[in-house]
C-alpha cells in the first residue's frame, strides 16, 4: 500500500494576493516560488476568512468562520475542544510539528501539533482585546500606527529577520530528523513565518534588488479622509494617521522593504526545499502555500490589513502535491478550505465532520465543483460591530449594521473604487446579496456575542496581571540531552543513525 504523503505547509505572514495572479508577479525576485507556482495548482482568487492574525489563522486551521471559533480579534482565545487539521491528521497517525508563527490566544499553545520548534512572535494572552464599549479609543501600546511607514528601511537584524531566521532553521533540522525514519510515520510540518508582516525593514542585499522597481507607487492614489468609507476612516483613525506626515518617499520605501522581504523569504522558503529534496523525500510530499491574510501597501491610502479591500483580505494559495497536475483556477475560494484539502489528500475520510466546517475540499473546486459564495468576517480593532462579507462570482459584497451597504464588481473594477450598492440598476443583486446575509449571520446575535467575549477577557486579563504573572507563551522543549552525544548513548550507533541520506 502507497505510503500517505508528507505535508508541508509554507504560511507567510500579510502577504497581498494580488501580487500572485497566477504565481508570483513577473516582476517579483521570487524564484523558488516561481517554480513551485509552475507545478502547483494556483488558486488565482483566494480569500482570508478574516483580515487578521489570529482569526485569520484560527480559521485556516480550523475551517470555522471566526464566529464559530469565537476568535474574534488579536486576543480571543483558540479553544482547545476544536479540532484543526493537525488535530485530524494526528488522529490519522501523522507526525504534527509547527516552526514558528500561529497566534494561538490561550493556555493551549500546540491545538493538535505534537512539537512546537519555536515559540510565537506575538503573545498569547488577553492584552490586546478591544472594547466595544469605548468606539475609536486608541490603544497606543499595541495597535498598528503609521511608524511602520516612516521608518522604513534597511537593516541586518531586526526581531522579525531574528525570528523567521530562526524559524527556517528549526524546520530544516526537523525535515532531516524526520527523513532519518525513526518517526516511521507520514508528517506534517507547518513553517509559519512572520514576514512580509510591517515593520518594513529589510536586508541590504534583497532592497538592492528593487531600487529600480516600477511598482514603488500605489496603483490607487491616496484618498482624503472625507473620500474614505466609514470603516476604512475608522481604521485611519485607529492607525493614528494624523500624528505622522506620510510622504511619497515613506510609501516607495515601505513598499520596496515590503517586496524585498517577499525575496527574503523566497530564499527561506527554497533553503527547506532543498532539504526536502536532499532527504529524498520531495516525491511523496504535498506542498501548500499561503497567507493569513494581506496588506494594503497604501492602496488609496490604506495600510496593513482590517478591511475587506482585496489587498487586505486576498492571499495567494499554491498547491503541488504528487501525480497533481498544475495549472490555475479562478474560482473564488477561502483559506478555511485547507482543511477539507488537505484531509482528502491523506486520506482521511470527514463524511461525519464535513458539515461542523465551513470550508470544502479544493480538489473537487479545481475539477469543477461549485464552490459557493466566498464568507469573510471582521470583529476587531477599528470596527465597531461585527463586519461579514460575500464575494461570489465577479461581486463582492460586504455588510455592517454600522455602515451602508458596499457592492463591487471586481472584474469591471478591481481597485473597489466604484459601490455600486445604492445604484437603482443593482437593486435586486443587493437584494440576493442581502438574503444571502441574513440566511447565514444572525448579526444582533454575532454583536452580542463579541461584546460578551470582550467583556470577559478585560477582566481576567486585569485580574492575571495583578500579582505573580503566569505567562501563557510557549516555552520550546530543545531536549538537549538527547539530541547530540551524551554517556547514555553509543557513540557508533548515534553516529551511524544519524547519517542520512547516505551516499551510493
Amino acid at each position: 500500500m502507497q505510503r500517505r504523503p508528507n505535508i508541508l505547509v509554507f504560511m507567510v505572514d500579510q502577504l497581498n494576493g494580488t501580487l500572485f495572479p497566477d504565481g508570483p508577479a513577473g516582476w517579483l525576485h521570487l524564484p523558488n516560488l516561481r517554480r513551485l507556482a509552475e507545478r502547483s495548482l494556483r488558486f488565482a482568487c483566494t480569500y482570508t476568512a478574516s483580515p487578521l492574525c489570529a482569526p485569520g489563522r484560527a480559521s485556516f486551521m480550523s475551517g470555522l468562520l471566526p464566529s464559530r471559533s469565537r476568535v474574534y480579534d488579536n486576543a480571543a482565545e483558540f479553544a482547545s475542544d476544536i479540532p484543526t487539521f493537525a488535530h485530524h491528521l494526528r488522529r490519522a497517525g501523522y507526525v504534527t510539528c509547527l516552526s514558528g508563527k500561529m497566534h494561538f490566544v490561550g493556555p493551549d499553545q500546540l491545538h493538535g501539533f505534537e512539537q512546537r520548534l519555536t515559540t510565537d512572535i506575538y503573545p498569547a494572552d488577553f492584552g490586546w482585546t478591544p472594547d466595544y464599549t469605548r468606539p475609536g479609543e486608541r490603544i497606543d501600546w499595541w495597535y498598528h500606527n503609521m511608524g511602520s511607514v516612516t521608518g522604513a528601511g534597511v537593516a541586518e537584524i531586526t526581531n522579525q529577520l531574528e525570528y523567521d531566521d530562526e524559524v527556517a532553521h528549526h524546520a530544516r533540522a526537523r525535515i532531516y530528523d524526520l527523513a532519518r525514519g525513526g518517526e516511521g510515520r507520514p508528517w506534517c510540518l507547518v513553517a509559519s513565518f512572520t514576514h512580509p508582516h510591517d515593520p518594513y525593514v529589510a536586508r541590504r542585499r534583497f532592497w538592492d534588488l528593487y531600487g529600480d522597481c516600477a511598482h514603488l507607487d500605489p496603483a490607487m492614489p491616496a484618498l482624503s479622509y472625507d473620500e474614505h468609507d466609514p470603516h476604512a476612516r475608522r481604521l485611519l483613525d485607529a492607525c493614528d494617521w494624523r500624528a505622522f506626515d506620510i510622504t511619497d518617499e515613506h510609501v516607495r520605501r515601505s513598499r520596496r522593504a515590503y517586496f524585498a522581504n517577499l525575496s527574503y523569504l523566497d530564499e527561506k522558503i527554497g533553503e527547506i526545499l532543498d532539504v526536502l529534496a536532499a532527504t529524498r523525500q520531495a516525491d511523496n510530499t504535498v506542498i501548500l502555500f499561503t497567507s493569513d491574510h494581506g496588506d494594503m501597501l497604501g492602496e488609496r491610502g490604506l495600510w496593513f490589513k482590517m478591511s475587506f479591500y482585496d489587498g487586505s483580505a486576498r492571499v495567494p494559495l499554491m498547491l503541488a502535491a504528487p501525480g497533481m497536475t498544475g495549472g490555475r483556477a479562478d474560482t473564488p475560494v477561502s483559506t478555511l478550505d485547507v482543511l477539507p484539502t488537505l484531509c482528502a489528500l491523506a486520506g482521511i475520510e470527514l463524511s461525519g465532520f464535513a458539515h461542523r466546517v465551513d470550508g470544502v475540499d479544493l480538489l473537487a473546486v479545481a475539477g469543477g465543483a461549485a464552490r459557493g459564495p466566498v464568507p469573510m468576517e471582521y470583529a476587531a480593532e477599528g470596527s465597531v460591530a461585527p463586519m461579514v462579507s460575500l464575494r461570489d462570482g465577479r461581486y463582492k459584497f460586504n455588510h455592517c449594521p454600522a455602515d451602508p451597504a458596499q457592492l463591487f464588481d471586481l472584474d469591471a473594477d478591481p481597485h473597489e473604487t466604484r459601490n455600486l450598492a445604492d445604484q437603482p440598476q443593482h437593486a435586486v443583486l443587493v437584494g440576493g446579496f442581502s438574503e444571502a446575509v441574513a440566511a447565514r449571520w444572525d448579526m444582533a446575535r454575532f454583536d452580542a456575542a463579541v461584546r460578551d467575549s470582550q467583556a470577559r477577557r478585560l477582566v481576567v486579563y486585569q485580574a492575571l496581571r495583578n500579582g505573580a504573572y503566569y505567562p501563557w507563551d510557549f516555552e520550546p522543549l530543545q531536549r538537549a540531552s538527547e539530541r547530540y552525544m551524551r554517556n547514555h548513548m553509543d557513540l557508533n550507533v548515534l553516529e551511524e543513525a544519524k547519517r542520512f541520506p547516505r551516499g551510493e
